[in-house]
């Protein structure tokens, strides 16, 4: 049977950005092979993590005109030029905990640039931070509810705010806490017009954004074991883009010239990625099925999804919860040449004998053991160190509710410079707020959703100059 929508030409999408910090010269090939392609495109940027959020509202205390994506303004100068002038719409979490904000930032960037004012359409209804949500979350979470300070609390919504924003002729949409498919979703829904109720589209849809997500992941990057799984090119990693066809099939390929590779190996890792049970991928906006998905390579550096299936949403959102837990402090020195390993022990015991009747603290001889230890550090207790490496970094870290406690283990550790043992050098100290994180579910009717449109602000004023 033929879609109704064949006639509709394919979109692609390009993703720039897989986290928060990720690379800022990702998106210009990106754009530039949009360009090429003559079709119908979006970027998208994709910045959070279930932390980042509750980061950036403690920034957005700080600062009211923070709280958004640090790095975007880097992001988008090198490429909102070349976006507004070929119709290239741009969809982003990257407005965090103050998406008004990030707007309000792009629009002086467009400013600067000299190009047209764009139109920018703030999506709402994720964050559940205010006062007045306490008795929705306290019902939710029952004995969850944290007693600490609520930091944050936000839903992952879902993708029809963004489609309306698109069909209402946004060019760019910024977003807080969206299921990070639904970034994806949004643009194929605005684009072919599909019903909400169409759940084998949306589901094809949705694994679209899957494997966008996480940026360089399917195109190699997290891919990457030398010897064994050989990518070519790393320093140079293509970001990756979906064509998507008028049944939510699609083809990825990545833009010319860049390194890295697409092949239904890198596909099917990502595919699988952060997935609990194949049938049943839960978002916003779809039951995602992969049981019977098919992966194949259509050419270099080309592979086609096709085979997913979809299933009714879920009648709840998924809302995550941010608190406030104390301070987290940890410190690392540096031991190296004979016995290193049985220097580095010594220090740590020394500061577990100094601090450890205080909170539990957790020691790591990194290059000997840390990725395979425990908070406990019982793994140290009889270890024989004798064949450890001569080159070994001791870090010790601990959490305590009270700050000038806290602070005491980065002390201990710069004080073993001459308080010994032998040989420590290199030290390194950091100490930030713990959050705690707890989730629950909650009716998506109890979360209204949709958007408004961002007012660009006026000429920056000017300074009289002495």
């Amino acid at each position: 049977m033929t879609s109704p929508h064949a006639t509709t030409p394919p979109l692609l999408i390009g993703c720039a950005a897989g986290f928060s910090g990720d690379r800022i010269d990702a998106a210009g090939p990106v754009v530039q092979e949009l360009i090429r392609q003559r079709q119908p495109a979006v970027l998208i940027f994709e910045t959070l993590a279930e932390r980042t959020l509750a980061l950036a509202q403690l920034a957005r205390r700080s600062n009211p005109e923070a709280g958004f994506e640090p790095l975007m303004p880097e992001f988008l100068r090198p490429v909102l030029a070349d976006c507004l002038q070929h119709g290239i719409r741009i969809v982003s979490n990257f407005g965090a905990a103050n998406p008004q904000a990030a707007a309000r930032t792009i629009h002086r960037l467009a400013q600067a640039l000299g190009t047209r004012t764009p139109r920018i359409a703030v999506v709402h209804g994720d964050d559940l931070s205010s006062p007045a949500h306490r008795p929705l979350l306290a019902e939710a979470l029952t004995e969850r509810m944290p007693a600490q300070e609520l930091v944050s609390a936000n839903a992952y919504i879902g993708a029809q705010p963004i489609a309306a924003a698109l069909q209402s002729g946004a060019d760019i949409v910024v977003c807080g806490r969206v299921s990070d498919p639904s970034l994806v979703v949004g643009p194929v829904m605005a684009h072919y017009g599909w019903a909400w109720d169409d759940w084998d589209r949306l589901g094809r849809a949705t694994m679209v954004g899957h494997l966008l997500e996480c940026g360089t992941q399917v195109t190699g990057g997290y891919f990457a074991d030398p010897g064994y799984k050989d990518v070519p090119g790393l320093d140079q990693l293509g970001y990756p883009i979906a064509e998507i066809d008028a049944d939510g099939h699609c083809t990825l390929f990545k833009p010319q010239g860049t390194g890295g590779c697409i092949t239904p190996a890198t596909v099917k890792e990502q595919l699988l990625y952060e997935i609990h049970d194949p049938a049943q991928y839960l978002t916003p906006d779809v039951v995602a099925d992969i049981t019977q998905a098919q992966v194949s390579a259509v050419g270099p550096d080309r592979v086609r999804l096709e085979g997913v299936r979809g299933h009714p949403r879920p009648d709840t959102l998924k809302v995550n919860v941010c608190y406030a837990t104390g301070w987290f402090a940890e410190a690392e020195i540096s031991y190296a040449g004979p016995r290193a390993a049985e220097r580095a022990r010594l220090a740590g015991q020394t500061i577990q004998q100094r601090l450890g009747h205080l909170a539990p603290l957790r020691t790591d001889l990194i290059g000997v053991t840390s990725v395979w230890g425990n908070d406990a550090s019982s793994w140290l207790d009889g270890a024989d160190l004798r064949h450890a490496p001569h080159d070994v970094r001791l870090r010790m870290a601990w959490q305590h509710a009270d700050h000038a406690t806290a602070q005491r283990l980065p002390r201990e550790v710069n004080a073993l410079y001459c308080c010994g043992p032998a040989g420590g050098g290199g030290v390194r100290t950091h100490m930030r707020q713990r959050l705690g994180l707890t989730s629950c579910l909650i009716p998506h009717t109890h979360i209204p959703t949709g958007f408004t449109w961002a007012t660009a602000p006026g000429p920056a004023p000017e300074h009289a100059h002495g």
